[in-house]
């Protein structure tokens, strides 16, 4: 399979790949509109995809792309953050001056340059393109936070492990496929777990700006015992101060959860159903 992601080989989504799909081509893109294009035209099987972390929240565009483009989600998987202060080999932690990652992941290490006033944190586009800009430019002032494997990939010397703050750092990935779900008929991926063993459901939906409209929509899941594990609002494109409800499902396709997503079909504006597939 090739599977594509966001950012460079030996970022935290390479590393999320490599456990779910451990025999798959990885194929690295620049920016996430990429990604979600490469599985909709299908020169890629699929796309790894961070969605949420468990400190910085959800990932705001990835959402946005789940719902407008043709795809839909197979598996997550949850993956133990753990950040790096990597460098040239060679370099000693007392010649760094500038330490490069993606501004999440500066943030997450707060505590580092608290007690090494020295350091200047320097925003970058990616956690293990920064390995690789230190690492290619033969910068001997400067390292890079990331992964262990972006360490491995770029052979860059981790001169701190586990830096970051808050060891209960966790990031949520979805693997994507190709096409829309439909409830009661659904199609696994060639990698997902089979179709009873999945246990949860994500959607997308709207309503209508009445009293009362998101109390009534949710009471679809409420009068069938559906506990709902999740719930966030995002502005609707090109409807402004309209919001779409993304809303996670503790249950699969069986019959009280399809009389649920029908019912809200009956209320809503829009329903889309963004995957039903077994709970990381």
């Amino acid at each position: 399979m090739r599977i594509a992601i966001q950012g460079e080989l030996g970022s935290f989504s390479h590393e999320a790949a490599e456990a779910m799909l451990p025999r798959a081509k990885v194929v690295p893109c620049a920016r996430s509109l990429e990604v979600f294009d490469r599985v909709q035209r299908g020169s890629v099987d699929g796309a790894v995809i961070p969605i949420e972390n468990s400190l910085a929240g959800s990932v705001a565009e990835h959402f946005d792309l789940l719902l407008g483009r043709d795809v839909h989600i197979v598996r997550e998987f949850r993956l133990r953050i753990v950040h790096n202060l990597i460098a040239l080999p060679g370099t000693k932690l007392r010649d760094v001056r500038r330490v490069f990652s993606h501004p999440v992941a500066l943030d997450q290490c707060r505590d580092l340059f608290a007690k090494n006033p020295r350091l200047e944190p320097v925003p970058f586009y990616d956690t293990a393109g920064s390995v690789k800009h230190v690492v290619t430019e033969s910068l001997r002032d400067a390292a890079g936070i990331a992964s262990r494997r972006a360490a491995e990939v770029y052979a860059g010397k981790i001169l701190k492990a586990g830096i970051e703050d808050d060891k209960r750092n966790f990031t949520r990935f979805f693997l994507i496929e190709r096409g829309k779900i439909e409830p009661g008929k659904i199609k696994r991926g060639k990698q997902a777990r089979s179709a009873d063993k999945a246990d949860k459901t994500s959607l997308a939906f709207t309503t209508k700006n009445i009293p009362g409209a998101l109390f009534k929509a949710l009471s679809v899941f409420a009068l069938r015992d559906i506990s709902m594990s999740k719930i966030e609002s995002r502005p609707l494109r090109g409807r402004p101060w309209e919001y779409v409800f993304f809303v996670d499902l503790l249950r699969g396709d069986d019959e009280d959860s399809r009389n649920a997503l029908r019912h809200l079909g009956e209320i809503s504006d829009l329903v889309k159903v963004l995957g039903i597939y077994p709970e990381a």
